[in-house]
């Protein structure tokens, strides 16, 4: 009986162990533990981190799904135009961008930031846990919002424009028009001092790459028998659909960097609980414009087609990217779902003004990104649909009259299109003088 006694007395005290934990559990949630400067200043530096890696691979995603969306006699120049677009991105986020965006001191009563001024970062060693985050890591987390924004003209422009005014501007717009239209909200500009609210870029990134694309789209003209005298549009189906779905994928895996990394703080209970509400709601709006383009694209043709679903994924991730911490699931899939229908329906509309846009980014991110900003107020209380009506008219006009202005200027200067030669051949030859695929084309 006395042996007993221990293991009796070792058996309560552990069964009380369960109750101890809920109890310090409640307690925990009741009142969360302050949070240590130094711990939060690591956190939300790590956060921009992830982020801006994630949304650099997106690079990878844009190059993938544009390599396969194009013709075969033109993928080199693709790929060369995406990373090009990248690098210039890097460079002019540095020298212009950034400080224009972030302005010290606004220059022109909260419109324009300042010029010619070179980002800065911390010191070796010097970090400063009152700042809360690394400066570096929010300028690298920044510039991958500013390179995404070129990839989407990229891939509208595609198969015809030329390499050099291609990248002049690319250089404008990632240098100046970007970070002046973005300034006005994340640089606590205009638009923000008003109330317009664009969480993670449906707008200010997408938005605005779509109305520069659409832009070029408009100066630069259709690629050579895109449209028929008989008004009927000639397909020209892609290279390689397998490309283009693994660009999707790597899109799709990006977006969590993209939406997440927008909480800009990983350093609290709240913010952690938040990023990863981020990261369903995202996720859940991609599956939504899948499914939606799905039943769309059987409906409207009686036939799947798999670029629009394609598509489908991407204008849904870019529908709920304006908002994805506020709504709920179900919300969540009706704004993506609705972005995935836009996707579809938008190509044909274009298609009878036509507008040759090769990957179907316009529909992507300008019209899914116009939905996703204006159905803000629906599920935050903050917004209200004046304000970011204000918000979208006011980008989009900037960007496109803007936009519009440099194609023309190029295209008078140094010309913006290859010859007729040249685009029959295909920019491969042309442009780069040499091939994706030579043995393909050899063989052929």
């Amino acid at each position: 009986m006395l042996k007993t006694i221990p293991f009796i007395a070792m058996t309560v005290a552990l069964s009380a162990v369960p109750a101890v934990s809920q109890e310090a559990a409640a307690a925990a949630v009741e009142a969360p533990p302050a949070v240590n400067a130094e711990v939060a200043y690591i956190f939300n530096t790590l956060l921009f981190l992830i982020g801006g890696f994630l949304v650099m691979w997106m690079a990878a995603g844009f190059a993938m799904l544009e390599a396969g969306l194009v013709r075969s006699k033109n993928v080199t120049t693709q790929l060369f135009k995406n990373i090009s677009l990248f690098s210039i991105a890097g460079i002019m986020f540095w020298v212009v961008g950034y400080n224009l965006m972030y302005p010290a001191d606004w220059t022109v009563t909260n419109w324009i930031g300042e010029l010619f001024s070179p980002k800065s970062i911390d010191p070796v060693g010097s970090g400063a846990a009152d700042d809360g985050y690394s400066a570096a890591s929010d300028f690298f987390f920044q510039l991958m919002f500013c390179a995404t924004t070129a990839s989407i003209v990229s891939g509208t422009l595609a198969e015809r424009v030329k390499l050099w005014p291609f990248m002049i501007f690319t250089l404008i717009l990632t240098g100046f028009i970007y970070p002046i239209e973005a300034s006005w909200e994340w640089g606590a500009g205009w638009l923000d001092q008003r109330g317009f609210s664009d969480f993670a870029g449906s707008t200010l990134v997408h938005a605005a790459g779509g109305f520069a694309a659409l832009a070029g789209a408009i100066v630069l003209g259709p690629r050579l028998g895109k449209y028929r005298a008989d008004g009927r549009m000639q397909p020209m189906p892609g290279s390689n659909l397998a490309l283009a779905t693994l660009g999707t994928f790597i899109l799709w895996l990006g977006w969590f960097g993209f939406n997440g990394g927008s909480q800009l703080a990983l350093g609290s209970v709240n913010d952690a609980a938040d990023v990863g509400r981020i990261f369903v709601n995202t996720n859940i709006a991609a599956s939504a414009g899948v499914l939606a383009a799905i039943v769309t694209t059987q409906v409207m043709f009686g036939k799947i087609d798999l670029t629009m679903v394609l598509n489908g994924a991407l204008a849904g991730l870019v529908a709920i990217t304006a908002e994805p911490l506020m709504p709920t699931i179900f919300e969540a899939v009706l704004i993506g779902a609705v972005g995935g229908v836009i996707a579809v329906i938008v190509v044909p509309l274009l298609d009878r003004m036509k507008i040759d846009d090769v990957v179907g980014a316009i529909p992507v991110h300008l019209c899914a990104g116009i939905w996703g900003t204006m159905v803000v107020p629906a599920t935050n209380p903050d917004a209200s649909y004046g304000v970011q009506a204000l918000g979208v008219i006011s980008i989009g006009a900037f960007v496109f009259i803007v936009s519009y202005a440099a194609w023309v200027i190029l295209k008078a200067t140094m010309g913006i299109r290859v010859d007729q030669e040249a685009e029959i051949t295909g920019l491969d030859i042309s442009e780069m003088g040499m091939e994706a695929y030579p043995d393909f084309i050899q063989a052929k």
